[in-house]
């Protein structure tokens, strides 16, 4: 009689993010219906370890006029590249990878926080943390203390009220993210402030564009000096994106030679300015609707 077949255990390290995403047997569960692309909700396994997860097949993207066909999926994967290469770690771990639709995008679920109300402006206590909230409206023409104006906003019946959002370093960082990705869509529902104080961005099909595009509820640092942290994150970014650079390398996989090289002028902009760019009155400076 042979011995049993020895069946190896499972490893009790679990996999990275990235490679979760990469190699893990997609299911999904529903579908997010407030988009306007096809969102779906999914679950990750590879090697005993599972996670939530976003997959936005390509086959599911609405044609834009001003992006190509079925490229969002490779922007949002670009996207995380570059926060990945900033080292702030703003946006959730991102995969391009075949699913149960064809290519797209995959990315790990966050769990937003829980804030504890519903009121812009109060504190978040979900999580113990006491986390101001990021956008607020607010009466009067001055932001209070702690916030940063972004203009004047219709709420109904003739009136009008100051959206702002908050002086925070995680979202100056996001600010600046934007402006190097050339983010045409940075909406208040992009935002999400999980556990631990951690500031995730979601939803970067609209980047990279080589034509001026920036449109962002963070307007509050425009024309403000850029600060060291973010000045030495930029001149990073400008060796890694170097024509035998790494990043380069893996973002001419993503997007097109002359995106890359758009990419590369507006790093230099920045750097050469030194200030948080102001919207330029070519383009609508604010998404709509801005959540």
């Amino acid at each position: 009689m042979s011995a049993p077949e020895r069946i190896p255990p499972r490893s009790l390290t679990p996999p990275e993010p990235s490679e979760l995403l990469a190699l893990g047997e997609l299911t999904v569960r529903g579908r997010v219906r407030e988009a306007s692309n096809a969102v779906l909700y999914c679950t990750v396994e590879y090697e005993g370890h599972s996670a939530p997860c976003v997959y936005k097949p390509v086959a599911g993207e609405r044609p834009l006029w001003d992006f190509p066909d079925g490229t969002l999926a490779q922007r949002e994967v670009a996207a995380y590249e570059i926060s990945e290469a900033t080292g702030w770690g703003l946006v959730p771990p991102t995969v391009l990878r075949d699913g149960p639709y064809g290519q797209g995008m995959c990315q790990l679920w966050v769990e937003v926080a829980d804030d504890g109300s519903g009121d812009a402006g109060e504190s978040r206590d979900g999580d113990g943390s006491g986390e101001p909230e990021l956008l607020a409206l607010v009466e009067g023409d001055e932001p209070g203390p702690g916030w940063k104006a972004v203009g004047f906003a219709e709420v109904g019946e003739g009136r009008t009220a100051l959206l702002v959002h908050a002086d925070d370093v995680r979202l100056r960082r996001l600010a600046v993210l934007d402006a190097v990705i050339n983010n045409g869509d940075r909406k208040g529902g992009h935002l999400l402030p999980a556990a631990g104080g951690r500031l995730y961005a979601i939803d970067h099909g609209v980047t990279f564009n080589a034509e001026d595009k920036l449109r962002t509820l963070l307007w509050g640092w425009a024309g403000e000096a850029l600060p060291d942290d973010a000045l030495a994150v930029l001149r990073g970014l400008s060796d890694q994106l170097a024509d035998d650079g790494p990043l380069r390398a893996r973002l001419a996989k993503l997007i097109t030679g002359a995106e890359i090289e758009a990419l590369r002028a507006r790093v230099a902009a920045l750097l050469r300015s030194g200030v948080h760019p102001a919207p330029s009155g070519q383009w609508p400076a604010i998404p709509w609707p801005p959540v």
